[in-house]
């Protein structure tokens, strides 16, 4: 563990005794405070103002009840979040992650994160994040339908095209999008298209939107181990998780000549040494919305395809040159590295939020592993998502090319903009340092400029 200097020290225990019981948000926070020695040194002037202090405390948090009947009748009840953390840069983006885990600690180291990777994508945009601890596996349309109703019955008064544009996240995808901004146009009786971003097509969506966060994750990592004279082509890649984020970091992987040998979901992971077929894949969750063990019933075992049960063993104990981490945070111990470095992995790219412990980013650091952190790495999805508030704006569509031209240059920035920094503060090819100091140091001399606020 780094060892803070005494100021940094300070602000660190005042968060975690203003925030007890928030252990992830503690995590994020101390993660980015680790990088800030450096700064802070070549430039005292950004401890002035308590302009830290500030930066670690949300402008506003938003707590409410959501009441909705199931298909039997019943009431339910459940508990839901808007943290909207930083809006120095513009209005506060992030997602909205339907998942039984979402508590408020959640939505907030998630909506410190968004901070810094909204300011590293260079596009005018604040942090944020929200969502509700409902659980949305093994609802009926119409369930999941009232429940985002009455989700933005109360969410409307908070969010606006200019104050806080939400997205989709974890349980959150085109469907739950669509009934949200069905419901906030019904209540504002306008069509305010850039108030929610990962809308359908037909209706003000933005073609790569969907496919963003896996292909800008693979666009990093490209660039990364383009600065070792080397190339994802004939590489072998894992990736976990089996979602939008999973599946399109696939696609690209492959398109780019690496093959994707194994993935996985809550019940466990499958191995397929000849590769992953992306498109029994997306049958098995997109369509079926089945376990990841069907790929294996239907492939057939032997041969190099296989499936562990979750318990039973781990996806990163699976020998690769390439681990890219895409389910959830803390997924990817010290433990879990460990075998990674001793398998051979050479770079490691996080889809995911905050999906490697701080023990497991360690292992990689003193292996001297190439590690691409979430908050550069998967910059993507939100970087999309502006560029769908842009199209919504000028009332424009562009073609998928053009889309996904403006992510690969907005990705290589970040890379380049990561890396400069790291050598800038003497810590060459360190890339969470670079991204941490990069986008503090934007949002941080946003706040200066718009005075004690």
């Amino acid at each position: 563990m780094v060892q803070l200097n005494e100021k940094l020290e300070s602000i660190l225990a005042e968060v975690i005794r203003r925030n007890q019981g928030e252990p992830e948000f503690h995590q994020a926070v101390r993660e980015v405070l680790e990088s800030l020695g450096r700064v802070v040194a070549k430039r005292p002037d950004l401890l002035e103002d308590a302009l830290i202090e500030r930066i670690c405390e949300p402008e506003r948090q938003i707590i409410f009840r959501v009441p909705w009947i199931d298909d039997a009748g019943n009431v339910r009840i459940n508990r839901a979040f808007r943290v909207q953390f930083n809006s120095a840069l513009g209005p506060y983006k992030g997602g909205i992650r339907f998942h039984p885990s979402v508590n408020v600690g959640i939505i907030k180291f998630l909506g410190f994160e968004q901070t810094f990777k909204n300011a590293l994508t260079g596009m005018p945009i604040g942090g944020g994040k929200g969502g509700s601890d409902f659980d949305p596996k093994g609802r009926s349309d119409r369930e999941i339908m009232r429940f985002c109703q009455s989700f933005m019955t109360e969410l409307h008064r908070h969010i606006g095209e200019y104050t806080d544009v939400p997205a989709g996240d974890i349980g959150v995808g085109g469907r739950e999008i669509g009934y949200m901004f069905g419901q906030y146009k019904r209540l504002n009786n306008r069509f305010e298209a850039g108030v929610l971003t990962g809308k359908a097509l037909f209706y003000g969506g933005s073609r790569a939107r969907t496919e963003a966060t896996g292909y800008g994750n693979t666009y990093f990592v490209k660039a990364m181990l383009e600065t070792k004279g080397t190339s994802f082509d004939g590489k072998k890649v894992v990736i976990s998780g089996s979602g939008n984020v999973a599946i399109y970091t696939h696609a690209k992987v492959t398109s780019f000549g690496g093959k994707v040998i194994a993935m996985s979901d809550s019940s466990g992971y499958v191995v397929d040494e000849n590769g992953i077929d992306l498109a029994l894949i997306k049958e098995i969750k997109e369509i079926r919305r089945a376990r990841i063990s069907e790929y294996v019933r239907i492939k057939g075992e032997g041969k190099g395809v296989y499936f562990v049960k979750a318990g039973d063993g781990s996806i990163w104990d699976v020998a690769c040159d390439v681990a890219m981490p895409s389910a959830t945070q803390n997924e990817l111990t010290g433990k879990d590295a460990k075998a990674l470095v001793k398998n051979g992995v050479v770079a490691v790219g996080e889809g995911a939020n905050m999906p490697s412990t701080p023990d497991a980013i360690r292992v990689f650091q003193e292996a001297g592993v190439m590690f691409a952190p979430g908050k550069a790495a998967n910059a993507g999805g939100v970087a999309t998502s502006a560029l769908e508030m842009q199209q919504n704006a000028s009332r424009d569509s562009w073609t998928f090319e053009q889309t996904e031209a403006r992510l690969a240059t907005i990705m290589k920035n970040i890379h380049d903009t990561c890396y400069a920094t790291a050598e800038e503060y003497g810590v060459p090819g360190d890339y969470v340092s670079g991204a941490n100091i990069a986008g503090f140091v934007k949002v941080a001399e946003a706040m200066r400029a718009l005075g004690v606020i």
